[in-house]
């Protein structure tokens, strides 16, 4: 299968942001006098954007109280603003694999559960070489991976079809997101999650390193 555009999940799979999220949670459970998590409890916690994340993290008793649940959002969204970048920083690898795909004409996009506006900021602030033609995050009135209605909007934009664009990511969002849009899902194994969740929920195919990309996916744009 041949791919002309590329479309790239963030955290996990471009990023490695993982230190930063969990420590904004972590803030607002201590906070709150509720015990915390550690490092690998947050690579399954992340994914779905920060209301699910403070679901998944916060007591179970305070999980299904919708109004706390809002407030602790709001509240890890203003401490994840202040520290964005604080550790996050891109994955070894990835500039130079997106320097090959730019020098091919090959049009790159983002698409996240982050936030709309720190998801263009990390960008602005780590890609500063102008890689992607759009960023696209959470916003209100946008449903959230693994809806596929952002990346259909992304291939819309590209003015290609679903099936010719090339969708990567690091967890069972990503894989479902590809899958219901149509796109080529492609797992990464350098991100949050294990191999078998990426292949159960679809992967086609599996990169270990950001190098192996052009060897295993084929693209072409005129």
């Amino acid at each position: 299968m041949i791919s002309k555009a590329a479309i790239f999940d963030l955290d996990g799979t471009l990023i490695n942001s993982l230190q930063d999220l969990a420590a904004s949670a972590n803030a607002v459970l201590r906070e709150q006098g509720f015990p915390e998590h550690g490092m690998d409890s947050y690579r399954y916690f992340v994914g779905n954007g920060i209301k699910k994340l403070m679901e998944r993290c916060l007591p179970k008793e305070k999980a299904i109280d919708e109004a706390f649940v809002a407030k602790a959002t709001a509240r890890c969204k203003e401490i994840y603003a202040a520290h964005t970048l604080d550790h996050t920083k891109p994955y070894d690898g990835i500039v130079l694999m997106l320097e090959r795909l730019q020098t091919m004409g090959i049009p790159m996009a983002v698409c996240t559960n982050k936030p709309q506006e720190e998801a263009k900021s990390v960008v602005a602030s780590l890609f500063p070489q102008n890689f992607f033609h759009m960023v696209i995050g959470d916003s209100e009135g946008q449903p959230p991976k693994p809806d596929p209605t952002k990346v259909l909007h992304i291939a819309k934009g590209f003015r290609l079809a679903p099936k010719e664009i090339a969708y990567f990511g690091d967890s069972s969002v990503d894989m479902d997101t590809a899958c219901n849009g149509g796109l080529l899902p492609v797992g990464v194994l350098w991100g949050f999650r294990p191999k078998e969740e990426l292949i159960e929920h679809g992967a086609r195919i599996l990169l270990d390193t950001p190098s192996e990309l052009l060897a295993k996916v084929h693209f072409s744009y005129a």
